[in-house]
C-alpha cells in the first residue's frame, strides 16, 4: 500500500491549485452572487486539459488516472463548488456515458469536443416523479424507421441549459420496466423539439445551471443510441457509481476550503488578549475537521484504486461519497462556528462553503440510498 502521490499526481494537483487560487477563488463570490455560468473559466479549464481528464488522448482527453482526476476536481471545488459540479457532471456523467458505451465514431464526434471544453456535457436521467426510482421515468423514445422520437421531461439536470451534448435516458419499451430503458445523445442546437423550461434558484451550487428540460417529438437518429436498446438502466447505475468518487472529491474540496479559512481566521482573531487558536475548544474543532478530511480522502482513493484496477467498487464508492458528503457539511458548519457571527455573513466565504456542501448529500445518490447500497453489499 502506497499512500504517497506520484510526481505526476503531485504536479497536476499543484498546477490546478495554482489556477484555482489565481483565477477561480477571486471570482467565486461573484459567481455565487450572480449565479451565471462561468463560460470563460470552463474554456480555461479546457485549455489546461481539465475537461477531459480521465479519457484517452486519442479522443483529445488528458489520459489521467482516476486519482489525478479526483485530486484535480477537489481543487476546483475548493475554489468554487458550482464549478466543481460543472466539471463533474460534464466528465463523470455525460463524458463517461459516451466513453464507456459509445462507438468509436460517437466518441470522436461527441466526446472529443467535450474533452477540449469546446462542448459542455449534461446527463439527463432524473424526472419530477423519478429521482432515486429510475424505472418510474415517463420519458419515452419510440422507434420510427431509422429514428427515435423522444417525448417527456427531465428535472434537476446539471449543465442542462448550457450543454451542447446531453445524454438522455428514455423508455424504448415502457412495459419492460428497468430493462426497457435506453440512452441517447441529444444535441440541443441541432434537435428540434428540445426545450429548456427554466433553471432552479438553489441554496448553493451557483454557477452550475440546474435545468428542467422538455422533449416534444425530438427526432434522434438511431446512430445516436448509446450501446444497445434496454441497456440504459445498467449504464446509468454504472456511471453514477463512478461519479460518486468525484462527488466525494467535491465534498473534500469544500471541506478543505472551510478548514483552511477557519485555521487562518483562528490564528488572526483575538479574544481575551490572545488568538482564539490558543483555546483548546478551537484546537479540538480544527483537529476534528482535519481528521475527517484525511479519512474521507482515504475512502475516496480506495474507491478510485479499485476502479483503476477494474475491480468491483460499488460499496467503496458509496462509502466514499456518503462519508465525504456528510463530513463536508460538518466541517463547513464548524468553519462557520469558528468564525462566529462573521461566519454567518457574506463577508466571509465559509457560509458559501456550507451552502455548497449540503448538495453533496443529495445528488448522485442521497445519503439514505447510499446506506441502502452499502447494506445490500454487506448482506450479499
Amino acid at each position: 500500500m502506497d499512500f504517497s502521490l506520484s510526481a505526476e499526481q503531485r504536479q497536476i494537483q499543484e498546477m490546478v491549485s495554482e489556477f484555482v487560487d489565481e483565477e477561480v477563488k477571486p471570482r467565486a463570490a461573484e459567481i455565487d452572487e450572480t449565479d451565471e455560468f462561468p463560460r470563460d473559466l470552463v474554456d480555461d479549464l479546457g485549455e489546461l486539459g481539465l475537461m477531459g481528464m480521465p479519457f484517452p488522448e486519442e479522443y483529445d482527453g488528458a489520459g489521467l488516472d482516476y486519482h489525478s482526476y479526483a485530486l484535480a476536481l477537489a481543487e476546483i471545488a475548493r475554489g468554487s463548488g458550482g464549478l466543481g459540479t460543472v466539471v463533474a457532471a460534464h466528465t463523470s456523467l455525460a463524458g463517461n456515458m459516451v466513453y464507456h458505451y459509445g462507438s468509436d465514431e460517437q466518441k470522436q464526434t461527441y466526446l472529443a469536443p467535450m474533452n477540449t471544453g469546446e462542448d459542455v456535457g449534461a446527463f439527463a436521467l432524473s424526472e419530477p416523479g423519478a429521482g432515486s426510482d429510475v424505472p418510474a421515468m415517463e420519458t419515452t423514445a419510440e422507434k420510427d424507421g431509422d429514428e427515435y422520437v423522444v417525448n417527456g421531461g427531465k428535472l434537476w439536470i446539471s449543465n442542462g441549459s448550457v450543454a451542447d451534448t446531453v445524454t438522455v435516458f428514455a423508455k424504448t419499451d415502457p412495459d419492460a420496466g428497468s430493462r426497457g430503458i435506453s440512452s441517447f445523445v441529444v444535441r440541443p442546437d441541432e434537435d428540434d423539439g428540445f426545450h429548456v423550461e427554466g433553471t432552479e434558484d438553489k441554496l448553493g451550487d451557483k454557477g452550475c445551471p440546474t435545468a428542467e428540460l422538455r422533449f416534444d417529438d425530438v427526432r434522434i437518429p438511431e446512430s445516436r443510441l448509446l450501446g444497445e436498446e434496454g441497456e440504459g438502466f445498467k449504464q446509468a447505475l454504472e456511471t453514477l457509481n463512478g461519479g460518486r468518487i468525484t462527488i466525494a472529491a467535491r465534498s473534500i474540496g469544500l471541506a478543505k476550503a472551510a478548514r483552511d479559512d477557519a485555521l487562518a481566521y483562528a490564528q488572526d482573531r483575538e479574544q481575551f488578549d490572545q488568538p482564539i487558536s490558543d483555546f483548546q475548544a478551537i484546537q479540538h474543532k480544527l483537529a476534528d475537521m482535519d481528521t475527517k478530511i484525511q479519512a474521507a480522502e482515504l475512502l475516496m482513493h480506495k474507491a478510485a484504486d479499485l476502479k483503476i484496477r477494474g475491480e468491483d467498487f460499488v460499496k467503496e464508492a458509496a462509502q466514499a461519497k456518503l462519508y465525504a458528503s456528510e463530513i463536508s457539511r460538518e466541517v463547513t458548519n464548524e468553519g462557520i462556528q469558528i468564525h462566529g457571527g462573521y461566519g454567518y455573513t457574506t463577508d466571509f466565504d465559509v457560509e458559501r462553503y456550507y451552502r455548497d456542501a449540503k448538495l453533496n448529500e443529495i445528488y448522485e445518490g442521497t445519503s439514505e440510498v447510499l446506506r441502502n447500497t452499502i447494506a445490500r453489499q454487506l448482506l450479499d
